[in-house]
């Protein structure tokens, strides 16, 4: 019983109100990122943001639903990937209700964990699925890494702890950015608003932390890509 009231608590009316607004975002930016071939995903925003406020099973189905409809209604490549973002929205739920959602320093922690956790469940798919190249950007990384010698599954998984820790921990710092920019208010709606209180001592000046650290680690991404299609 206490797992089927878990999981009953994660969703109210609030939350099926957000998942379809969480879906939008992580197609959209999901799309954008594509398109433009970034060496990043940013398309589990709206998964960790709802995670966050939630809890880990709203999260987990708004990953998995995420993947599901971007794949067949928009791009059929982003369906094999559902699992991941599953996995993602319960590992980010967890480190909400563990009090990993706080203040900013705690979120890079979430992100960080979110990210060992996708690097491990998409290394077997980017693999046996799309042979190691994917319609990310983040596969001219798997290429040179292919051309100096490595070996497929060691490539792919050399990609994923390069490019996760950065993607992670930017949608994470954006979803909390995103967080509290929001009234205390509107939070105290959802399911776990506690997850995401600011911690004693904490300021409001965490929205531009957030933001300025997002900024800093996609130039630090795009500098490596740069770096690696001009050798």
């Amino acid at each position: 019983m206490k797992l089927v009231d878990s999981i009953k608590k994660d969703f109210n009316t609030v939350t099926w109100v957000l998942i379809p607004v969480a879906i939008a975002i992580n197609v959209v930016m999901g799309e954008i990122v594509v398109l433009l071939k970034l060496p990043i995903y940013l398309d589990s925003i709206g998964t960790v943001l709802v995670a966050a406020v939630c809890g880990p099973w709203a999260g987990a189905l708004t990953g998995a639903l995420s993947n599901t409809i971007w794949g067949l209604l928009i791009d059929p490549n982003a369906l094999p990937w559902w699992p991941v973002a599953l996995f993602i929205g319960f590992v980010a739920g967890w480190c909400a209700k563990f009090g990993l959602f706080k203040n900013w320093w705690k979120v890079v922690i979430t992100g960080f964990l979110v990210a060992l956790t996708a690097a491990i469940a998409s290394t077997p798919i980017a693999v046996y699925i799309y042979g190691g190249i994917t319609a990310s950007g983040s596969s001219f990384i798997t290429a040179y890494l292919l051309q100096t010698g490595q070996g497929l599954i060691p490539a792919v998984f050399s990609t994923n702890f390069l490019v996760e820790p950065v993607d992670k921990i930017s949608t994470s710092l954006l979803a909390f950015a995103i967080i509290q920019g929001l009234s205390t208010r509107f939070l105290a709606r959802f399911p776990r608003p506690e997850n995401v209180e600011i911690e004693q001592g904490a300021t409001r000046n965490q929205l531009f932390y957030a933001i300025g650290i997002v900024v800093v680690l996609v130039l630090i991404a795009a500098f490596i890509l740069t770096r690696i299609l001009t050798q």
